[in-house]
């Protein structure tokens, strides 16, 4: 199983580059209040009044005309224009017009009397005054400001203000330590936020709890790295195998990669194991260590089942391929950066091209460690397993966010969207097996979003070590008591009450998601639950061609109908077909069934069943937005549907005299705390109408995001308007010349 699991892993990571023929469906964003939304910490910087944003790259009829303002946490923009204020979907953080510093890719400065344009870096000077400034960002959204009726010099500043505070030059000067330290109560040294049911894996108990549920017995919680004594980059609790003593982890640990003892991730039901592992630096004692490790592991499975190992070096991309790959797809997706010149830009290619290989397991490790369990455990699939999940192969296990998100603007070499990738490709499996997630494609682009915003510990240090000593810092630079915990306790990203409320965080549960438990069914009084029968079905159900890898063999392309290479292809001499493996046979008889929510998700890797994640990589195109279109409407029926069955439920167990949570005994209505769902059914007879707001991109909105100047004429002008395409050989297979 695991085999079939990291093959499909392969495949799957190349989702994040999608073919052109993705590009046909659209998206949107809903608007929000415009106010300028400040907190503790938040102070401004400068600002300049009469600046017009541009709403439309044709027309200057639908600008804005505001106030552009730079806090020491992002770019705010404050309108009262009283047309735009139909917004439904609110960050408590951020306005409707606001841009995280850490969001900002790239700052482009123009002047129309010279020509002049200029890209800003902190602590550089501006020679002359703008009439407009274009902020390119990491969210694909692009924002132009014209200052034809502000003052030159309000103008300059802003604009240099905002250059400087987007590139901070130490990692104390991110926002999130101003955040924290303003909320920090300083004479009992304790942090107010909201409890959390999302385990943190900070302590030993989440870990035990963990070993538990997986019915890990022959693994145990080793607190040797307390205190970060063994290993910078490993949380001070993780897990190892109950046969190998703390003094053995320590003799051995020098030789790993960063210190990094291996870690197990998971365990499945039969007794496997899931343990990743860094490269080992002595290459004098490789053997004897990796034969140690793999014992074991192999006395930890109750069968004494030998170990397979997987290097990821050879199958996987470099980081810095994935970082081209998120090039490649921006440039498809929106208007490519300016660019000063094309020997600078050829430049800084160079650095693109001559990196090692990963040697300690904390990028692609993490993506594929996730997945797996993904893939195989159900647990995780729902919103609460799915945030642990990430909380503890990425944030504990030591992922270098702080680098890879490039927070500090530093060095792109270190730069890459592993996080991003990973949630694509989350993406993908939710867009094969819908009912097996607990969770909407909203929350995905919710939570790459927050990686923008510098508040949240879990996108803000590359370890947790480094979280520790930068508290210790800050705090006494601030005279902060910290009292027993010692370190600075920044709010997780799972606390989503930080930034939305309880209403607009049911967007996050989805209608398709299909509980644990069989559904009963009444049929003539009498309530009985389905059973699948065992049958045997055809491969075609599924389309499941002959494939290796996840990709089409030498003679398995798919050419188009009547075709001339069908006539003229020479007939291959007939040969002896190798005997089917024991791995391809249980893919192909797995994929022969219907799918088991509950189940190992295998998915489809075919480029036709690869799609482009549109809500997220085309919700700022104002072209591709479709009103009323889209699976938001699917979202709002299936929704009012599951809300309905809730309230009927609820009576249910009313009439039958057992407990309603959260309803009083005289009332038959769920508290608004008590709906799941986003979208609500009304009271009989009255029916619930569709909301004028809805999109293709809700909740985004495309409105004043220039995501690229202009689409006429472009082949995504072509894709919009319904132009016919031969885009892929599946394609070609349905068309007749």
């Amino acid at each position: 199983t695991v085999g079939v699991v990291v093959r499909s892993i392969s495949a799957c990571i190349f989702a994040f580059s999608p073919s052109i023929s993705d590009l046909l469906s659209p998206t949107k964003r809903i608007a929000r209040k415009p106010m300028c939304v400040s907190f503790a910490g938040e102070i401004v910087v400068s600002e300049v009044n009469f600046v017009r944003k541009c709403m439309g790259t044709v027309t200057t009829r639908d600008d804005l005309w505001g106030k552009l303002i730079c806090t020491n946490f992002k770019v705010s923009f404050v309108t009262h224009d009283p047309s735009r204020q139909k917004f439904q979907y609110c960050n408590r953080l951020l306005g409707d017009h606001d841009v995280p510093l850490a969001c900002v890719e790239q700052l482009v400065t123009v002047n129309d009397t010279t020509g002049k344009q200029k890209v800003l870096l902190s602590n550089r000077k501006l020679k002359f005054s703008p009439t407009e400034l274009i902020i390119y960002c990491k969210d694909f959204r692009i924002l132009r400001f014209r200052f034809d009726e502000s003052g030159p010099e309000s103008a300059k500043k802003v604009c240099l203000a905002i250059a400087h505070y987007c590139q901070p030059a130490d990692p104390l000067l991110l926002f999130g330590f101003e955040y924290v330290g303003k909320r920090y109560d300083g004479s009992s040294g304790t942090m107010f936020f909201a409890r959390l049911r999302t385990p943190l894996f900070d302590c030993s108990s989440d870990w035990d709890r963990e070993i538990k549920r997986t019915g890990a017995s022959e693994w145990r919680v080793c607190s040797l790295n307390e205190g970060y004594a063994v290993s910078p980059s490993l949380p001070e609790h993780f897990v190892v195998p109950v046969s190998l003593a703390d003094q053995d982890l320590r003799q051995f640990s020098c030789s790993f990669a960063g210190q990094r003892i291996p870690l197990w991730c998971w365990n499945h039901p039969n007794g496997s194991a899931l343990v990743r592992m860094a490269s080992i630096r002595d290459v004098a004692h490789q053997r004897k260590l990796e034969q140690r490790v793999c014992s074991a592991v192999t006395r930890s499975h109750p069968k004494r089942s030998d170990v397979l190992q997987s290097n990821l070096d050879r199958s996987l991309p470099r980081i810095q391929d994935v970082q081209t790959s998120l090039v490649k797809l921006r440039q498809i997706c929106v208007f490519e950066p300016y660019q000063e010149s094309e020997d600078k830009w050829f430049s800084s290619m160079e650095t693109v091209l001559l990196h090692p290989t990963e040697e300690e397991d904390r990028d692609l490790s993490c993506v594929v460690s996730s997945l797996v369990q993904l893939m195989l455990d159900p647990h995780f699939r729902s919103i609460e397993g799915f945030q642990s999940l990430v909380q503890k192969e990425w944030v504990m296990a030591g992922h270098r966010f702080l680098d890879r998100c490039n927070h500090l603007k530093k060095s792109s070499k270190e730069e890459s969207p592993l996080f991003l990738l990973f949630v694509d490709c989350v993406w993908q499996l939710m867009n094969q097996f819908p009912s097996a997630f607990e969770f909407t494609e909203i929350y995905l682009a919710v939570l790459c979003d927050s990686m923008w915003i510098p508040v949240f510990s879990t996108f803000l240090f590359n370890c947790p070590r480094q979280r520790a000593e930068h508290s210790r810092d800050f705090a006494q630079s601030r005279y902060l008591f910290l009292g027993e915990e010692k370190t600075l306790r920044f709010p997780p990203v799972w606390d989503w009450s930080q930034q939305f409320s309880h209403r607009d965080q049911a967007l996050f549960n989805s209608p398709f998601y299909v509980g644990k438990r069989a559904a009963p069914c009444v049929q003539n009084g009498a309530v009985k639950t389905f059973k699948r029968t065992k049958k045997s079905y055809s491969s075609t159900l599924r389309g499941m061609p002959s494939m290796q890898n996840g990709m089409l063999g030498r003679h398995g392309s798919l050419p188009r109908r009547n075709s001339l290479i069908l006539r003229f292809r020479p007939e291959s001499p007939a040969r002896r077909e190798a005997p089917e493996s024991t791995l391809d046979h249980f893919t192909r008889d797995w994929l022969s069934r219907p799918a088991d929510p509950h189940g190992l998700l295998l998915p489809q890797l075919l480029p036709s069943h690869l799609k482009l994640w549109r809500l997220y990589f085309l919700r700022w195109v104002p072209e591709a937005r479709i009103p009323h279109g889209g699976m938001v409407m699917a979202l709002h029926k299936l929704s009012l549907l599951a809300d309905e069955i809730e309230t009927l439920q609820m009576k249910l167990r009313q009439y039958s005299g057992g407990p309603t949570p959260g309803c009083s005994s005289d009332r038959v209505t769920l508290s608004p705390e008590q709906r799941r769902m986003y979208f609500r059914g009304s009271p009989l007879p009255i029916t619930p109408q569709q909301p004028e707001y809805l999109s293709s991109a809700f909740p985004f909105s495309p409105v004043g995001n220039l995501s690229r100047p202009e689409v006429l004429g472009t082949p995504l002008r072509k894709f919009l308007s319904g132009a016919r395409l031969w885009l892929s050989s599946e394609t070609l297979v349905n068309q007749t010349p």
